[in-house]
């Protein structure tokens, strides 16, 4: 089948054949930025809908403060992921909050938060760290 004048053929199969390979699927189709709520953006503005605490995986215990947030380019609803101490007790309902990836390999979850790929950075526009530390106050809408 390969014999000398077989590129035309070979080269036909093999593009054929690509098709049957998931990663090359997915990229040429661009089925990752399709699936993901950022469409391949790094940062998002969102509307918080409401507080909630979620529960850690096994072995460990506690509840994981988290925000359900609407994403304001395409209406998506994400959970965002609120760090550090206290840091939900400056956030509520109806504030604009920016969020980003939380790091975790391909973009998924870190350690034992069920499904949490981002994190809250700023609320109405102001840090969230600065807010929770008391160096700036956060405008209320």
């Amino acid at each position: 089948m390969a014999g000398e004048f077989a590129a035309r053929k070979l080269h036909k199969k093999r593009k054929k054949m690509r098709w049957k390979k998931t990663s090359y699927r997915n990229r040429v189709l661009g089925l990752k930025k399709k699936k993901d709520p950022f469409e391949g953006a790094q940062q998002a503005k969102g509307i918080v809908l409401e507080k909630r605490q979620v529960e850690q995986k096994q072995p460990h215990s506690g509840l994981i403060k988290a925000v359900r947030v609407r994403l304001i380019k395409n209406g998506k609803q994400i959970t965002a992921f609120v760090p550090k101490t206290n840091a939900i007790k400056h956030i509520n309902e109806h504030d604009q909050v920016l969020l980003e990836g939380i790091g975790g390999s391909q973009g998924g979850a870190v350690g034992s938060m069920w499904g949490i790929k981002w994190k809250v950075i700023k609320v109405n526009g102001v840090s969230l760290e600065e807010v929770r530390k008391g160096k700036k106050q956060k405008p209320t809408r």
